[in-house]
């Protein structure tokens, strides 16, 4: 019995497919991404959000990235026509409330780290069904990489100017939409080129999008940036690498 026989066999009333649990997985583990980034000191503290604000933005981090895609395919967003994304990312939304706040018992420094493997490990979901997406709709290879990168980044986009702050595809950061690229090519290469079905490509895809991703915020790479005059740049902060984080005394800055 394979994983859709078993929700078949649990929810017969739902019509599963590999694309559509898939698609769940990217929603859900970005709607749990989304409430957790919005806990963050530097996005909580100026807003506030209320319990309802951040169920909000598990809508925004959850079905951001597939109904962006489905609109650019021509297509009803699933998202509208599905009920299964709607109750997921609130549920996720209230286990990251949940986990949130008792991170931050524990520490600060514990919710840091968990947010940093959490948005690596979300990222890669959407990048890989958005390919498959394109590829279902006979789209040109590049245009599947562009529905690859859209998916796991509209949902941040959203959540970023909802509260007020520069779109993390914009700025300095640990390839963000990098890895984002990076997925979506492995993917599009393991699906169309070598021929793999759905599940074996996704989770290899997977395994390189999430390594790249933890790798990049490990040592600190960065996206470069565009040379310029120091009196344009300014002074740039430093930002601490996840293996600073990771350290025993390390302590996050106030």
């Amino acid at each position: 019995m394979n994983i859709v026989q078993f929700l078949h066999g649990l929810f017969p009333n739902v019509n599963f497919t590999n694309f559509l649990i898939i698609d769940l997985i990217a929603a859900t583990t970005n709607a749990l991404n989304g409430v957790l980034l919005a806990s963050q000191p530097d996005y909580y503290w100026k807003n506030h959000w209320t319990v309802v604000g951040l169920l909000v933005l598990a809508l925004f981090g959850g079905i951001g990235g597939g109904v962006t895609r489905d609109i650019l395919l021509n297509k009803i967003p699933g998202a509208m026509t599905n009920p299964w994304y709607l109750i997921l990312c609130l549920a996720a939304g209230v286990v990251g409330i949940v986990l949130g706040n008792r991170a931050y018992i524990q520490s600060q420094k514990f919710h840091d780290r968990l947010f940093s493997f959490m948005t690596s490990f979300s990222l890669p979901w959407y990048a890989v069904i958005g390919v498959q997406a394109g590829l279902n709709a006979h789209l040109p290879e590049i245009a599947c990489v562009l529905l690859g990168v859209v998916g796991p980044t509209a949902g941040r986009y959203l959540i970023d100017i909802t509260a007020g702050k520069t779109a993390k595809q914009f700025i300095r950061g640990e390839w963000f939409v990098g890895t984002a690229v990076l997925t979506s090519l492995a993917y599009l290469v393991l699906a169309k080129y070598l021929g793999l079905t759905i599940w074996p490509a996704t989770l290899i895809a997977f395994a390189i999008g999430f390594s790249f991703r933890v790798a990049a915020l490990w040592f600190g790479w960065e996206e470069p940036m565009p040379k310029l005059p120091a009196s344009l740049v300014g002074e740039l902060p430093k930002r601490e690498s996840l293996k600073e984080k990771m350290q025993p005394g390390w302590e996050p800055e106030e």
